[in-house]
């Protein structure tokens, strides 16, 4: 199979969707490997290193979409590579529907396969490629929330962890997954006061058993938000539905319960955020003001640390990467679910279900498309 790597395009977005190692694998297996020249360099990765790997370095995206058939991402394609994407790609990126509508219609448009990292899920429930995304961002938002507390930036000037005889800021953490667990983790060790916030009883119970001793484990439902935001002095938006835009958890009038110069960090803001008042930012414009609340809504944190988080991606796509080259894209989503679950759009149809509720547009499932019964 030719496969294509591509460097991305979005702003300040370094991050490279396969390693030279990757591509040492993939052409061992027989596979020829095209990557955009400069492709790796954000991560820390040369061409010479890919060339030595087996890969063919071309110079240009159009050059790589016109001549692999799957193309494989970090982010999702942004406009000036549309016209590019044709009824014989299968792209392998995270994707984000439910939070673009012009993206979604204009992958069915194309007719392309598009495999959304996100929605790939094993048989536990588990997402094998957004968890390592949503480890990075996790722990990532308590440094940039930390920082935003400092008074220099508009902050209310409280050190996260206090000292001796002064108490710690008290952080507020919606949503007990990967996210939420590891920002609850990083913000404990620091030395802060954590109310960790989750849906799921089960969840609750594993993570009042695993969390240390300064963090507290509650049932979330409205009450409880209002009645910890009003003591947050930094929160932490990590609430997750795999493939659906995110619930509006806190309301633009909520923030008024919170004291001026307190900081949010929405992670889910790739799914359209969890508080109603986060729009998307980028790393070089990454936070806005609202009733005297600093928002923080990168929506690719973990591209701010790419050879990290390249690695840490690359170490979950590429045995998926792998099942696809080396079975064929048709054959790879028939015998292994985990990749189904991750086909959002085949060939100009949803076949992700939660995509088409998110734009009220017309849903197929994958079974139905691949005339599975």
């Amino acid at each position: 199979m030719k496969i294509g790597v591509l460097k991305e395009i979005k702003r300040q977005e370094y991050r490279v969707a396969l390693l030279p190692a990757g591509a040492q694998v993939l052409t061992e297996h027989g596979h020829e490997v095209f990557a955009e020249t400069k492709a790796g360099i954000g991560s820390g990765f040369f061409d010479e290193e890919y060339e030595k790997s087996g890969a063919k370095i071309l110079n240009t995206p159009a050059d790589v979409y016109n001549t692999a058939d799957l193309i494989l991402k970090v982010k999702e394609p942004l406009e000036p590579e549309y016209p590019l994407i044709k009824e014989k790609h299968t792209i392998f990126t995270y994707f984000h529907y439910a939070a673009n509508r012009i993206l979604t219609e204009t992958m069915i448009k194309s007719k392309a396969i598009t495999i959304a990292y996100e929605t790939v899920q094993k048989a536990d429930g588990s997402l094998p490629l957004l968890t390592p995304m949503s480890e990075v961002a996790g722990k990532m938002s308590i440094q940039v929330g930390a920082s935003y507390l400092e008074k220099i930036k508009g902050g209310r000037g409280i050190l996260l962890g206090g000292v001796p005889g002064v108490a710690p800021a008290t952080v507020l953490v919606l949503g007990g997954g990967v996210v939420g667990t590891n920002a609850a983790f990083v913000a404990a060790g620091i030395g802060a006061r954590v109310v960790l916030l989750d849906i799921n009883i089960n969840r609750l119970r594993y993570l009042s058993e695993v969390m240390p001793k300064n963090v507290t484990v509650i049932m979330s439902n409205p009450h409880t938000i209002k009645q910890y935001l009003k003591d947050a002095d930094l929160v932490i938006g990590g609430v997750l539905i795999p493939g659906a835009k995110a619930p509006k958890l806190i309301t633009r009038d909520m923030l008024k319960l919170m004291k001026s110069g307190s900081v949010i960090v929405d992670v889910s803001i790739d799914q359209g955020g969890c508080i109603e008042t986060c729009h998307a930012t980028t790393h070089d414009d990454p936070v806005f003001v609202v009733d005297g609340i600093i928002h923080y809504c990168v929506a690719n944190m973990p591209g701010a640390v790419p050879n990290t988080s390249t690695i840490a991606l690359n170490n979950a796509t590429l045995p998926y990467t792998v099942e696809l080259a080396d079975k064929g894209i048709e054959s790879a989503i028939r015998t292994n679910k985990d990749l189904s679950y991750g086909v959002n759009t085949y060939k100009g149809v949803i076949t992700y279900e939660k995509v088409a509720e998110a734009f009220n547009l017309p849903y197929t499932s994958l079974e139905k498309v691949l005339g599975v019964k």
